[in-house]
């Protein structure tokens, strides 16, 4: 979704009713990002909360009003990482149902639990610099550029980190 930028501006002096217009707009997407990252429901809206709160605080200094959404979506990377690390250190809990709803009345129940794990199965296997690369680029629909600028990180290596984790993904999918 496209954030307005004339929102944004007004949000960056001060007006609550703006920031809280920008928080609708964009919401989604960050959580979007968050859930395909962490895998949990609940740690994404937490992540997505935190995010909001730095945002809050730190508007005013945002340089550029059209630099907005890769300026919120690298606050979120961060937050991501930090509790990709909270789940290395000790707690690292997947939930499938919050993973991906993939209702479809055609199919049964068998086959849709069986996609569930096949898909699950699959991210687990990646690591959470591939998930969050995934997240960006395939559900959200960055462009390789932006999500390199989200993740801070050069664009030829998300390019080709991005290939390589879509090769392995339909691979083990394959199986």
């Amino acid at each position: 979704m496209v954030v307005d930028i004339e929102a944004v501006r007004q949000a960056r002096q001060g007006n609550q009713d703006s920031f809280a217009q920008v928080y609708q707009q964009i919401a989604e997407d960050l959580y979007r990002v968050a859930l395909y990252s962490l895998g949990n429901a609940h740690d994404a809206q937490d992540v997505v909360s935190e995010t909001f709160i730095e945002a809050y605080k730190g508007i005013r200094n945002l340089r550029d009003e059209n630099s907005f959404k890769p300026w919120i979506m690298r606050i979120l990377s961060i937050r991501c990482k930090r509790r990709i690390s909270q789940y290395i250190t000790g707690r690292n809990e997947l939930d499938i149902d919050d993973f991906l709803d993939l209702t479809d009345d055609r199919e049964g129940v068998e086959e849709r639990s069986s996609q569930k794990i096949a898909l699950l199965t699959a991210l687990e296997k990646l690591t959470p610099q591939e998930r969050q690369i995934i997240a960006l680029a395939v559900v959200q629909g960055y462009t390789v550029r932006e999500t390199a600028e989200i993740l801070n990180a050069p664009q030829g290596t998300v390019s080709s980190k991005l290939h390589r984790t879509l090769k392995k993904l339909r691979a083990d999918l394959e199986k």
